[in-house]
């Protein structure tokens, strides 16, 4: 009785919608425009009710979990599913929030990097860079392709540090290594990186050796609240690592990297924000969907929580750039490889996990294109007797020539 009464509510919100749009049930039948721009298939009766009281979060979780097959350009599949679902506000903070430290304990911390990033170094390598730079490109034109804008987001952090020869560079958060073979190559620093990653640390570890420059790069599985020696770097960068922080560790971290910075010492921090003031993350249930699928403990603050934070531990923030066009753009691009490798990437991690990343990808695309989430570069000082000398009177040298 249940399954009819929520059949009927799916043909009336079809029907209603006057998208084009066709949903095929389990026993063949069809409602809906034909032709459609997005054909949805129900393989249960479950599945019913992800149609029938729509949310973006929860057709994510039909679409992952397999009840449902998604078809079409995913473009309209996002766009229709906006209009279908009428996309409610942020999630907004609650006293729940402030009390999960819980979530952020060094071998949590662990198992959750470990989650998302130990997936397959040759799954990532399908559709990132050559580099594998997993964090938002910098396109100096819009017709850049992906290779020359992330090249490009690497020199840019290099610039906007102002790295010289010699400096100590720290990279909290290194990734595959794009950014700390990029400065230790073609800006010569004395270059750390950390990662939880297993699979990260084997493949930077290798690509050291194999480039000869385990002299001047060493890296290491860490968190980065472990970090030794306090007052040793000239510069640090943190790059698509601060969003598993959590709201809790905000002064920790940012505690860490002043004592981690010398005096006159200079912190990139690159990192999404939620673009709505007081935000706990995206609503419609998306931000539950990523927390069970994708980043188990990461957390969405606002830039003016992480201005305040900073400020709170001592550090002067003397810049600020959000690149949030730039990050659809190189999710749109990561999605079309994805996709184009589609045979090759569920072999190696599986349907579900290939659904995963492509409806995350598409949806976090969808969510920058939208407003609904930002990312930004703060660029902050430690402070020397009050001035900061290693910062340039003026903005010329992030983009001229030295």
């Amino acid at each position: 009785m249940l399954d009819q009464l929520l059949v009927h509510q799916v043909r009336r919100r079809v029907e209603s919608s006057e998208l084009p749009l066709s949903v095929e049930f389990w026993n063949g039948q069809k409602v809906g425009r034909t032709p459609a721009a997005v054909r949805v298939r129900l393989h249960e009766a479950r599945s019913l009710r992800a149609i029938a009281h729509p949310s973006l979060g929860a057709l994510a979780r039909a679409y992952v979990e397999g009840q449902i097959d998604l078809e079409g350009d995913l473009h309209d599949i996002l766009a229709l599913g906006d209009r279908l679902c009428k996309v409610c506000d942020p999630k907004g903070e609650s006293g729940v929030e402030r009390w999960k430290w819980w979530r952020h304990t060094r071998s949590r911390d662990r198992r959750n990097i470990q989650y998302h990033y130990d997936v397959s170094n040759d799954f990532y390598g399908l559709w990132l860079d050559p580099r594998r730079v997993y964090s938002c490109a910098y396109f100096r034109s819009p017709d850049m392709d992906l290779e020359a804008a992330q090249e490009a987001k690497l020199e840019h952090i290099c610039r906007k540090l102002d790295l010289r020869p010699g400096e100590r560079f720290l990279d909290i958060g290194c990734g595959w290594g794009g950014l700390l073979l990029h400065a230790a190559e073609r800006h010569g620093v004395q270059g750390v990186g950390i990662t939880l990653s297993d699979d990260q640390h084997r493949y930077v570890s290798d690509l050291v050796a194999r480039r000869g420059l385990a002299d001047r790069v060493d890296v290491r599985r860490m968190d980065y609240r472990d970090v030794p020696e306090h007052g040793a770097y000239d510069k640090i960068a943190s790059v698509g690592m601060f969003e598993h922080v959590g709201r809790v560790n905000l002064v920790t971290y940012f505690d860490k990297i002043n004592a981690l910075l010398r005096p006159g010492g200079l912190v990139l921090n690159h990192g999404i924000t939620a673009a709505a003031p007081g935000s706990a993350g995206l609503g419609g249930g998306i931000a539950e969907f990523i927390d069970d699928y994708v980043f188990p403990g990461g957390e969405l603050v606002h830039v003016s929580d992480v201005f305040r934070a900073a400020a709170d531990s001592g550090l002067e923030c003397l810049d600020a750039e959000n690149l949030r066009s730039h990050y659809g753009k190189t999710l749109w691009h990561w999605v079309n490889r994805l996709e184009q490798h589609a045979d090759a990437a569920r072999w190696l991690i599986g349907e579900q996990k290939y659904r995963i990343w492509r409806i995350y990808m598409a949806g976090s695309a969808h969510a920058f294109e939208c407003g609904w989430m930002e990312l930004w570069q703060l660029l902050a000082g430690k402070a020397e007797r009050g001035s900061q000398p290693n910062y340039p009177f003026t903005r010329d040298f992030m983009y001229g020539t030295r």
